[in-house]
This record gives structure tokens, C-alpha cells and sequence, in this order.
């Protein structure tokens, strides 16, 4: 099972709860705005499933708002041609507001406005963000592994990314995006700027025949070649995991590893190298401690980490502080913030057509595909680091819930709008029959796919 700590879970469980509510409750508000306006009835408004914590009838236009004991979802219902609860027709005077017999067009805007709130509550949260002020780093060239694409293309260490296939960046984050969209594509041409001050364009020509190499999660840079800039900490010891492999050798807080089988250890990052490709191995380290020089015999365990075996021995460093001439600020004004806002929402949207697309193909592996859990990982870790952090990775999962959303199969909006479609193009509603087969295939699907995610999200944390 995923190796949490409590102090995790105290992060992760609220602020996952925290997410649903907000990204479920702002997609299920599209639904319920669009049907009120166009003059469709709403019986319910839930947040959450299960037994009701609270609710109450509106005395005003009757609807029943909820909040589910089980907070992982919600849904608006609207009047049918049959009321569910006591299988009785609706009253003549109410049909005029029901879902399935308004028209067509009424109904797709009803199903297509809870995925475009998801998009706008996106784009509203970059916008807000970019009016704060979003911290980040530059995308600043690290190591450049000998040999690679990234080393024959002349990328060096140190140099500044300026922009990706044409794409003006200035964040570390905006470079992977981007790098990413273009990496199926075979070529990915970056502009830098290195030392001499000039964007210098040189073409990373990436060998299709090799492609099948960048499919797994976790290995886009690495494949590269090269990784972005980070700070060298020296390789000493902040913290050692209970009864872990480091513990049971005997190493401690405070402990500097200097060496590792005879290899020199330069830094921590070239530590968790080493370490790595270790993965089940007996390895000697070489400590020093309180100016003694010792050496620990260390036998690493194994971990899954991106669908592969990697090594681990359970420590931990402090990681120092960020030097400012490696941040920037994206910091705009009230209008100004409009533009980079909805570009980012549409890069995003992009992105996740493409990756979609590339998966469905086989060109990108079902690996990279999270679920639940790394979703309440992710959620957790963007707490810990602080709320702008945590605010900004909900525009991200908004803007994959509106598009998630939008795939045509049966139980989600998209398939429901298939269905809308076809009876307009047919002239009558698609057949019960068809639409009962339909969603037990797509409930089908769902589960499928909502169990690959979970063996994914359990196989990143299984040693």
C-alpha cells in the first residue's frame, strides 16, 4: 500500500476533500445554472453522496440542496419525463420543464456547462494567481548527460530556455509543458540563451526508432538528456526513515556520504543517482561523522517509481535555499492577466487532448494515467508547500475534470451529448435499450480505467 506517514495523511485528507468539493461543486453549479436559466426544473443540488449531513427544500422554487456524507463527487437532478423516486409521471403542467423535453440545443448547453465552468474556474484561478504574483523557477539547463540528444544537439550546462517550439516560456513549468506536447511529435527545437547572451536556436532531434523509450511516466527529461538546474546540497543526512534500510545500517541524522561503492558523491542529487541503480543491491558507504570516517555496509531496497525498480534507503536532506538570480515572478495587471491566463487554460486543455490521444494510439504508455490517490498525493504535497501551491494545481485538475468530462462515453456529459446528437439527427430519442447497453459499457470502461489508475497510483509506492 502507499507509504504514507500520518503526518501525510493530515495533509492529504483535507485538502483532497477540499479539492472535490470545490472542483465537483463548481462543475455541478454549471449544470444547475444553465438548466435554471434556460427553464429547466431542478429537484436537487447535491455536494457528496450517501446520507445527507444537511439539506433543505428551497421554499422559493423548491429545490433540494444537499450535502452527501461521502464527499467524493455530486450531481444535479433535474425533472425527467418520470419522477425516479416513485416511478410516477410527472404532472401535465410540469412537463414543459422537464430535461427530455426541452430541445435539443437546451440540453447540450445544460450537459456542455459543467466541463466549461471546470475551464473557467481554471482560468479564473491563473487569472487570480497572476494578480498575486506566481513565484517560480527559471528553466535554467542542468546536467547534460554525455551522449544523449540533448549533448549532441549542443545544450549545455547552464543555459536559459527561452522558448520551446516557438512557445515563449518563462517558468520551469511552462518548458515541460511544452515539452511534452512536442516530444510525439519527434523534433523538439529549443531556443536558449547561453553564456554569451544571445537565444542561440539549436534542434534536439529525438530518433523516432527510440521513441518507444520516452512512453513511461517519470523519464520525459531523463531520455532528454539533460535535467533543469538545482541546487548541489552536500549529500548529509537531515532525517532517516524508521526502519528503513539506512537506519537498520546504522546511519544517522547528520551523517556526510561521501562515497558510495568507491564513487564520490558530489552532491545529493548525484547521491540519489547512485542509490538508484541500486535497487536490491548490498552497497558500502563511505560517512563521515563528527570528523570520523566510517564505512556502512547498506543493503538498498526496492521501489517502484514510474514503472520501474529504483533503489531507496529512507533518508532525507534539507534543501537549501533557492539563489534569486533562478526565480522569477509572473505578475500582471487586472487586464493584463486576462491573456496569459486563458492561454495557460487552453495549453492545458491541449495538453490533455494529446496526451489522451497519444494513449489511445499506444505512443504514450496507460502508466502515466493517475487516479484517486495520486491525486490526493498531489493535493497534499501542493498543501504542504504552501496555498498559492495548492490553489494552482486545482486550476490543473479543473481543467483535466472539464475535459475528462467531455470524452464521449455514456455516464459522463460527453455521452450524453452523443445522445442528444444522434436524436437530432435521427429525429427520436435513442432507443432505452441502446442506451441502457451503452452505459453499462461505459460504466464498464469506468471502471477499468479507475482501476488502472489505482494499480498505477499503488505500484509508484510499493517497495
Amino acid at each position: 500500500m502507499p507509504n504514507f506517514t500520518l503526518t501525510d495523511l493530515l495533509y492529504i485528507v483535507p485538502s483532497f476533500i477540499v479539492a472535490i468539493v470545490i472542483l465537483v461543486g463548481f462543475h455541478e453549479l454549471g449544470h444547475f445554472w444553465m438548466a435554471r436559466r434556460l427553464g429547466i426544473r431542478v429537484l436537487k443540488f447535491s455536494i457528496g453522496f450517501g446520507k445527507p449531513l444537511w439539506n433543505r427544500v428551497s421554499k422559493k422554487d423548491g429545490v433540494e440542496y444537499v450535502i452527501g456524507s461521502i464527499p467524493l463527487g455530486g450531481y444535479v437532478k433535474l425533472l425527467g419525463e418520470r419522477n425516479e423516486e416513485n416511478d410516477q409521471p410527472i404532472a401535465a403542467e410540469d412537463l414543459p420543464f422537464s430535461f427530455h423535453r426541452a430541445p435539443v440545443w437546451k440540453r447540450v448547453l445544460v450537459l456542455l456547462a459543467g466541463p466549461f465552468i471546470n475551464l473557467v474556474l481554471a482560468a479564473f484561478i491563473y487569472w487570480i494567481l497572476l494578480l498575486i504574483g506566481m513565484p517560480a523557477l527559471k528553466p535554467v539547463v542542468g546536467e547534460v548527460t554525455d551522449g544523449t540528444v540533448s549533448a549532441q544537439a549542443g545544450l549545455r550546462q547552464g543555459d536559459l530556455i527561452t522558448a520551446v517550439q516557438g512557445h515563449n516560456v518563462l517558468t520551469r513549468q511552462d518548458a515541460f509543458v511544452y515539452l511534452l506536447d512536442q516530444l510525439v511529435e519527434g523534433n523538439v527545437q529549443l531556443t536558449v540563451q547561453g553564456d554569451e547572451g544571445n537565444d542561440v536556436p539549436r534542434t534536439v532531434a529525438i530518433n523516432a526508432a527510440a521513441y518507444s523509450e520516452f512512453k513511461q511516466p517519470g523519464q520525459i527529461l531523463s531520455n532528454l538528456g539533460f535535467d533543469f538546474w538545482h541546487p548541489n546540497d552536500p549529500a548529509t543526512i537531515d532525517a532517516v526513515a524508521v526502519g528503513g534500510p539506512a537506519e537498520r545500517a546504522g546511519l544517522k541524522a547528520g551523517d556526510l556520504i561521501v562515497s558510495v561503492d568507491g564513487q564520490s558523491i558530489s552532491g545529493f542529487t548525484s547521491l540519489i543517482k547512485l542509490v538508484s541503480a541500486r535497487a536490491g543491491q548490498k552497497s558500502v558507504f563511505q560517512i563521515v561523522r563528527s570528523g570520523t570516517t566510517l564505512e556502512l555496509p547498506v543493503t538498498v531496497s526496492e521501489a517502484v517509481d514510474g514503472g520501474q525498480k529504483v533503489g531507496r534507503i529512507g533518508i532525507s536532506h534539507q534543501a537549501s535555499q533557492i539563489p534569486e538570480n533562478m526565480k522569477v515572478m509572473q505578475k500582471y495587471g487586472v487586464f493584463g492577466a486576462v491573456k496569459p491566463a486563458i492561454i495557460k487554460t487552453w495549453d492545458a486543455c491541449m495538453l490533455d487532448f494529446k496526451v489522451i490521444g497519444q494513449m489511445l494510439s499506444g505512443k504514450l504508455s496507460v502508466k502515466n494515467l493517475s487516479g484517486t490517490v495520486g491525486i490526493a498525493e498531489a493535493t497534499g504535497q501542493a498543501a504542504r508547500q504552501g496555498l498559492l501551491t495548492f490553489i494552482g494545481l486545482l486550476a490543473f485538475i479543473s481543467v483535466n475534470l472539464g475535459i475528462l468530462n467531455l470524452l464521449p462515453i455514456p455516464v459522463l456529459d460527453g455521452g450524453q451529448v452523443v445522445y442528444q446528437l444522434i436524436e437530432l439527427v435521427k429525429g427520436s430519442p435513442v432507443s432505452e435499450r441502446a442506451q441502457l447497453i451503452a452505459q453499462q459499457i461505459g460504466i464498464a470502461a469506468l471502471i477499468m480505467l479507475v482501476s488502472l489508475t489505482l494499480y498505477n497510483d499503488i505500484a509508484r509506492h510499493l517497495s
